[in-house]
């Protein structure tokens, strides 16, 4: 058993990426945080494929919903939908307060949703209280596991 917690963030916006991977990384937990930029991407990682061949399965996945090309939503739903990457934990980190993406996403099968909040303080405490849950009390499942 591995003693970090791989973490798959998949956001268009670098400065959102950026400052989420640096929160991220300053919360205490041992963790490895690997950034793609759209949805495609995300499920190259995911499935190893091409330049992500040696790419670890994450054991968290922090997805943003408006990406270019293969949007969030497309993403959740392959996800989710694939035996070998359904018990991954996927937080949903989007901008978007709208009802119909909170409840889309958890239909999907989000484990769960947080609005980017617009303050830079308050996106940082965000970024942490999902840290915080998600690599300090969840108990995820580890590739072992699966």
């Amino acid at each position: 058993m591995r003693d970090t917690t791989e973490v798959l963030l998949v956001d268009d916006n670098p400065a959102d990426s950026d400052l989420t991977a640096d929160v991220l990384g300053r919360n205490g937990f041992p963790s490895h945080i690997y950034a793609v930029s759209n949805g495609a991407e995300a499920l190259a990682f995911l499935r190893r494929q091409g330049k992500y061949g040696n790419a670890p399965i994450p054991d968290l996945v922090i997805l943003d919903l408006n990406l270019p090309g293969k949007d969030g939503r497309a993403v959740l739903a392959e996800v989710k939908r694939d035996p070998a990457l359904r018990k991954t934990p996927i937080v949903v980190f989007s901008t978007s307060e709208a009802s119909r993406d909170v409840v889309c996403s958890y239909e999907l099968g989000a484990n769960s949703y947080v609005s980017k909040p617009g303050s830079l303080r308050d996106f940082i405490s965000a970024v942490t209280s999902i840290g915080e849950f998600w690599l300090g009390f969840a108990r995820l499942p580890r590739e072992e596991d699966r």
